[in-house]
């Protein structure tokens, strides 16, 4: 029904009336027959509920012209020919209780009644038996004329001719006869993939040679290996999951799955339940999460599933083209095979083939060659390349850590350098996509752009090229670019490093879930105890200060939740944060001073620096500080002696050492100021230094303000070496 167009206001209400019966049928047709694929795929569909062993399709113009399936089925009784494109009609079903059973694909009826509303139809047919068989055309869901004998073969051929002739606007969307026949394609080689007793094929109109072809097969291999080639078939694993034990449900996945060598730039997920293909947008964002652990960015897995249930588990009813279908207990029975692939994958992790470049042998051996002025390098051909002086001489074998200066250190390796699994690579190479409308704020553009307006040509090469040598004090580290020595700022390049994640992550993070909620005004409280500048300031005046800074952050919590990842709940308890680093969790000491600064030092009025201050406070808070418990290297064991009162003393002993007893230091508080800084050593060289090739676009400002200190020079060294 529709409504007369709108009354003037005050005036009477606009008259329902009924829609006529072909308008409420084309409306119905546009929303099954969606695109000339989608009527491809309702023909096979009912070629296979017609037991074909046999499938052949042509197409023309991408289906806007001609779509023409044929089959080897049991056909089309003569007698139901009058009915057969009448909407609603079906051999399928006959109750609504019959939904709870229901094994074959089509079950509505709609398809063929849709095809005649939008499409002029053709169907020949021949039941077995038949001395001939028969030819009809429809339109608008009914016979145009009456079915007339004629030659054919076994089973059913459908005819659909000028495909959405009559709705001008799905036509001209679809003009470009390319976009369409891709799908086609890919629906049949899914099909034939899946039905190995059934032949199929599929070409274009005309064309010599199909794009699919298909035999059968006993194989589910030999039918993917038919279709998409030996290249797939190579890297992939077989796998199997049931849940027949489960009281309330009852469930068997088979399939292929591919392992950790497959390179696909695409993600192929071939799914079908209960012997229907279908999509499910839960079950592929599971599997793909599981693959970005181990895959390149640029590579997607191939995966091929065949889930069966129970039928009266399966709700198919729920799509107006039934290519999505709902399960009984869904999130269990995907969580279980989530498990499975992951399990899967971490057993075949073991082995994996790298594309490699052998290294010239005579070039690993140069350490071993030098010469008093100069050393010569043979080249693969045996000839003699120019002498490379010993002052410019550079480490360039990853594998020789004699550059490095842990490897002058006694004891034994950190546990922190051993982390492995599917969990730590899973956080480092784990691709980012679908990004959010966010990140097209044109305020977020500009300052992404004065990053690369600021960057420094000079130090964005060192960045990009260096060679990480060690920590060299509490702030300061090691680099080596070329012959020159470095030392870089640890806490500058950090936080300028996360500022310009926090920006290029914008609306786009990954969150840490905190495992309790923690209420925003004890935080506040605490950073206000602790903030020095507070001190004149009385208890209850810091109170007010943090409750108005809570509602403060309450009221903004929507933005900074969509944008950074910051969740705050209705009760003011924070939640979560945002991962701005892979592979990185920032000092949690550090947090109420962090919610301080965003409650206060926002400029939550103006976009772009609302923008910039929340990216600074977040850059500040997980930036790579030091620990907050003292450096209890050297003589920092001093600070922590049990007995603080001999703490003065110690200081006036600070040469002797050996003077400190282990009775009288604090060993739990000793352990854990240990911890925390070989954490964050580690963290500086396998998460920080890393991440800073990738990502950092050093600014001028960081040329002048020490952040970047040449140290040393390989050249002038050995010129102050031949000298003496």
């Amino acid at each position: 029904m529709e409504v007369d167009d709108p009354a003037p206001r005050g005036g009477a209400p606009p008259r329902i009336r009924r829609l006529e019966e072909s308008v409420v049928n084309r409306i119905a047709a546009g929303e099954v027959i969606q695109r000339p694929s989608s009527a491809v795929k309702e023909l096979v569909e009912n070629s296979i509920d017609a037991g074909a062993s046999t499938v052949s399709v042509t197409v023309k113009d991408g289906g806007l012209k001609l779509i023409q399936v044929s089959d080897d089925g049991h056909g089309i009784r003569c007698e139901d020919l009058p009915i057969l494109c009448e909407r609603h009609t079906t051999s399928k079903l006959s109750a609504y209780e019959d939904l709870q059973t229901i094994k074959s694909m089509g079950f509505r009826g709609e398809a063929l009644a849709s095809m005649t509303y939008v499409g002029h139809v053709t169907v020949t047919t021949i039941t077995e038996g038949q001395l001939h068989g028969y030819r009809v055309s429809y339109r608008d869901g009914v016979m145009e004329n009456d079915p007339k004998p004629c030659a054919a073969v076994k089973g059913t051929q459908v005819m659909v001719e000028n495909l959405f002739y009559n709705m001008v606007a799905r036509r001209k969307t679809l003009q470009n006869s390319n976009d369409d026949y891709p799908k086609i394609v890919d629906f049949i080689s899914r099909f034939a993939v899946h039905h190995i007793n059934v032949n199929f094929s599929c070409r274009k109109h005309g064309a010599n040679r199909a794009d699919v072809h298909s035999g059968s097969t006993s194989s589910r291999l030999d039918a993917i290996r038919n279709v998409y080639g030996a290249s797939v078939v190579r890297d992939l694993m077989e796998i199997q999951v049931s849940d027949e034990n489960a009281v309330d449900e009852i469930f068997k996945m088979d399939g292929f799955i591919s392992n950790a060598n497959y390179v696909a730039k695409k993600t192929t997920m071939i799914l079908f339940i209960n012997d229907r293909l279908v999509d499910c947008t839960s079950l592929k964002r599971a599997t793909e999460f599981v693959y970005s652990a181990i895959l390149p960015q640029a590579s997607k897995p191939f995966i091929y599933m065949s889930i069966n249930l129970p039928p009266e588990h399966v709700d198919v009813n729920i799509h107006p083209t039934k290519k999505e279908v709902s399960l009984l207990n869904q999130e269990r029975i995907i969580e279980k095979i989530k498990d499975a692939i992951e399990e899967k994958l971490m057993n075949c992790n073991n082995t994996r083939i790298f594309q490699t470049q052998a290294l010239n042998s005579s070039a690993l051996t140069q350490a071993n060659t030098r010469k008093d002025k100069g050393t010569e390098v043979s080249t693969p051909t045996g000839e003699k390349s120019q002498k490379i002086p010993v002052s410019q001489m550079v480490r360039t074998d990853p594998r020789d850590p004699s550059g490095r200066l842990h490897t002058y250190w006694q004891g034994q390796t950190s546990n922190l350098e051993k982390k492995s699994g599917l969990v730590a690579v899973r956080n480092i190479v784990r691709s980012r996509r679908n990004p959010k409308d966010a990140g097209d704020l044109s305020s977020r553009h500009e300052l992404v752009t004065e990053i690369d307006y600021n960057l420094h040509p000079g130090l964005f090469d060192i960045v990009k090229n260096c060679t990480y040598v060690g920590v060299a004090d509490e702030v300061f580290a090691l680099i080596q670019h070329n012959t020159l020595l470095y030392l870089v700022n640890v806490v500058n390049v950090s936080k300028e490093l996360m500022y310009q994640q926090a920006l290029c992550r914008f609306g786009n993070f990954n969150a840490i879930q905190l495992s309790e909620p923690a209420p925003l005004l004890e935080l506040l409280t605490m950073a206000l105890k602790d903030d020095e500048s507070m001190s004149d300031v009385n208890e209850k005046e810091k109170l007010e200060i943090a409750e108005v800074n809570t509602e403060i952050l309450k009221e903004n919590a929507e933005m900074i939740n969509e944008y950074f990842s910051i969740h705050i709940d209705q009760g003011g308890n924070l939640t979560r944060l945002p991962v701005v680093l892979d592979q990185y969790t920032p000092d949690m000491d550090r947090l109420p001073e962090f919610m301080l600064t965003l409650g206060n030092d926002i400029a939550w009025d103006v976009e772009k620096e609302c923008f910039r201050t929340a990216a600074a406070a977040i850059g500040n808070f997980y930036a790579l500080h030091p620990p907050i418990l003292p450096n209890p290297s050297g003589k920092g064991i001093r600070l922590y002696k049990k007995n603080k009162d001999s703490m003065e003393s110690a200081g006036q002993a600070d040469n002797d050492l050996t003077s400190t007893d282990e009775d009288d230091i604090d060993q739990e508080l000793l352990a854990e100021a240990e911890a925390a800084w070989a954490q964050r050593e580690w963290t500086i060289q396998h998460v920080l230094f890393p991440s800073m090739r990738l990502f950092l676009k050093p600014p001028k400002s960081m040329a002048t303000d020490g952040t970047f200190v040449q140290i040393a020079s390989l050249d002038k060294l050995y010129k102050i070496f031949e000298r003496c």
